[in-house]
């Protein structure tokens, strides 16, 4: 169950809460903090994992691949639809290896990591690494502090009903009123909104990184539609797109969705230190092998905040000592079932919309 840290209240319904009254100084996590990190350093996990990613990226890309031999292999034939949720999967996948590469988890340069995050990215999936990276870093840096993390608000499952956009006009608070039960149907557009957003930082910055970028999008389109268009009929393709990419949002949405909806959000983390601010916004799906497979480590979610750089194999073996940590330091430790992390999102969506409805217009 979920447990209020010190200085950082819980949200009731349609309000933020705020980090009152605790300095960085005196929070007594932040001593604590820094002898486990010290640990962690000293048994070498945040040393990189060269052999796993080595198999994890050939194993995903070739099940990639072979989706896409399969889907070649049915033809111009309505059981394509069969094979979009599989390639909607796939993309899912090497979305994952992105967010570690993201993370400079997978190598030891940065310029290494951009690459694999690149080809995995905007060439293999058509999602704009260069504007995730700094969209997610934010996120890290400021999780469920409104007006700093940019997944506060994103889209229309809105995490309170003070989120920004809310009383901005009918369509917000319609949105806002109604975001319990549109969040998973909102959910299947998830991949082309980040594909405007992507396209969107692109056309606005117009260096050459961003060219680098738009030319690889423009490949993926090129080579995802001939392909597509070549063996299916106009019909069948746009039925086939429609599938795939929504089980590609879905999937995706799914994975990130548990990590901190529902969870405490701040107006302002200053009075708060770095590992406060990481425990008590986030929370991890409990489960074992198969449940960090499907949801690409993200489970550990309280340990991904924490070390955000350390390689996913590695976030199982440092859970005991996080553990630890949060328990001996009053931080609280959030780990529920993959089923009841949605109940309890839902809940949350289903009181902040309340709670907009019964504000005046």
């Amino acid at each position: 169950m979920e447990r209020t840290a010190p200085g950082l209240l819980a949200v009731p319904p349609g309000r933020a809460s705020a980090a009152g009254g605790l300095s960085v100084a005196a929070d007594p996590s932040t001593a604590s903090f820094r002898a486990l990190a010290l640990q962690v350093r000293a048994m070498g996990l945040l040393d990189r994992r060269p052999g796993y990613y080595r198999v994890k990226i050939t194993l995903t890309i070739f099940a990639f691949f072979a989706g896409w031999a399969l889907f070649v292999m049915a033809g111009n034939s309505w059981a394509t639809l069969a094979v979009a949720p599989l390639l909607g999967m796939m993309f899912t996948q090497l979305g994952f290896i992105g967010h570690d590469a993201g993370h400079n988890q997978v190598f030891g340069t940065r310029r290494r990591n951009r690459l694999l995050g690149l080809t995995v990215g905007n060439v293999l999936i058509g999602l704009s690494f260069g504007w995730w990276v700094p969209k997610h870093n934010a996120h890290h840096a400021h999780p469920n502090e409104m007006g700093r993390d940019p997944d506060i608000g994103e889209g229309v499952a809105l995490a309170s009903s003070d989120a920004p956009g809310n009383g901005r006009g009918p369509l917000a608070s319609w949105l806002a009123r109604w975001q319990a039960p549109l969040f998973f149907p909102l959910m299947l557009m998830r991949s082309s909104g980040m594909h405007v957003l992507g396209i969107q930082r692109l056309v606005r910055r117009r260096d050459h990184a961003s060219a680098v970028e738009a030319s690889l999008l423009m490949l993926h389109a090129a080579l995802y539609l001939t392909v597509v268009l070549w063996v299916l009929s106009p019909l069948k393709a746009l039925a086939f797109v429609a599938v795939q990419q929504a089980v590609f949002s879905l999937y995706l949405g799914i994975s990130f969705a548990p990590n901190h909806k529902g969870m405490p959000i701040i107006e302002s983390a200053a009075a708060a230190g770095f590992a406060r601010r990481q425990v008590v916004t986030a929370r991890n799906i409990r489960g074992g092998r198969f449940t960090s497979f499907m949801l690409g480590g993200l489970n550990y979610q309280i340990e991904h905040h924490l070390f955000p750089s350390m390689p996913r194999p590695n976030l199982r073996r440092v859970q005991s000592l996080v553990r630890h940590f949060c328990t001996a330091t009053d931080l609280g430790y959030s780990e529920e079932g993959f089923v009841e992390s949605f109940r309890q999102i839902i809940h949350h969506l289903s009181e902040a919309g309340a709670a907009t409805s019964r504000r005046p217009d």
